[in-house]
């Protein structure tokens, strides 16, 4: 065991590090966030410089910590040219490859490695739910950046540190992220099915994200890929109904392919985000004992919209 209760999260700035962030200080554990925006001090809060890219005197920050929580990617939340596509892949696969370069060079390495992957990994699936041992991986460009950015961190050799790697679904809470979009289209009557509505999605509540990752470091047999979301993935249609009964309107114009398509280039975005059909489940997370504070979408929107 590491003496130091110090968690490190890389691209801890955004929607998700923010939800670790409170969730670990409020366990009273120290919290380091490697970041473009460097400076702040707050207590047992600091964040410290890093490119994502090049070794520098944030890599001291690793010498004796708890976790490392690999966060850093730019934001898929865009359209797919050649300038972004780019950025996606450098930002995960440069991230990466330093961080395992630090860690495997550690006088005191953390005890766990923790590294964001997505479950947009799995192929489009309305049949059969996609886990860990059974599901089948996609095509595509979205795909192809899982694929690498996976490879390269299972190839990273670091002998004194555990590595987990977490696919994950949409996270909502109540601070932002994916629940903001989904919200408004509903607050303006836009929230009807999207598509065809039988695309399945996969969805993970702020609070069981916080408690798998605290679950991860804690448990040493924790190794290797998890599915991170919820044991119920619902198509489109019944989770936009969930989305209107949450925010009581009645009103849900719904959205065809074309209009999907349509909305997302205006909005400079993909598609694929929300017609892509993620029918993914936790099997690794529920046959090792975790347990989830929210498996309902309709009491996980209750909770977060109270």
């Amino acid at each position: 065991m590491q003496s130091f209760n110090k968690i490190i999260i890389p691209g801890g700035s955004g929607f998700l590090g923010q939800v670790l962030i409170k969730y670990f200080l409020g366990k009273g554990m120290e919290v380091v966030v490697l970041s473009r925006k460097p400076g702040m001090v707050n207590g047992n809060l600091k964040y410290v410089f890093w490119d994502g890219e090049n070794l520098g005197d944030w890599a001291k920050e690793l010498e004796g910590a708890k976790a490392v929580v690999n966060l850093a990617g730019r934001s898929v939340d865009c359209r797919y040219n050649e300038k972004n596509k780019k950025a996606i892949y450098d930002s995960r696969l440069n991230s990466t490859a330093v961080l395992g370069k630090v860690i495997a060079n550690c006088k005191k390495p953390p005890e766990v490695w923790i590294n964001a992957a997505s479950a947009t990994i799995y192929r489009h699936a309305e049949d059969r739910p996609m886990d860990e041992e059974t599901g089948e991986i996609g095509t595509g460009f979205s795909v192809d950046v899982c694929k690498k950015w996976e490879a390269l961190f299972n190839e990273i050799e670091v002998p004194g540190t555990r590595k987990v790697l977490m696919r994950l679904a949409m996270v909502f809470g109540k601070a932002g992220g994916v629940m903001v979009p989904f919200k408004n289209l509903v607050k303006f009557g836009l929230g009807g099915q999207q598509g065809k509505g039988t695309q399945y999605m996969s969805w993970l509540h702020e609070n069981d994200f916080a408690e798998i990752i605290s679950w991860m470091i804690q448990n040493e047999s924790a190794i290797g890929i998890y599915n991170c979301s919820s044991p119920n993935p619902i198509p489109n249609k019944e989770f936009m109904n969930a989305f209107r009964l949450a925010f009581d309107q009645k009103i849900g114009v719904p959205a065809t392919e074309w209009m999907v398509k349509f909305g997302v280039f205006l909005m400079r975005t993909e598609a694929e985000l929300i017609l892509k059909s993620r029918r993914v489940v936790p099997t690794r997370l529920l046959k090792d004992g975790y347990k989830f504070q929210f498996t309902k979408i309709k009491e996980a929107l209750a909770d977060l919209t109270d």
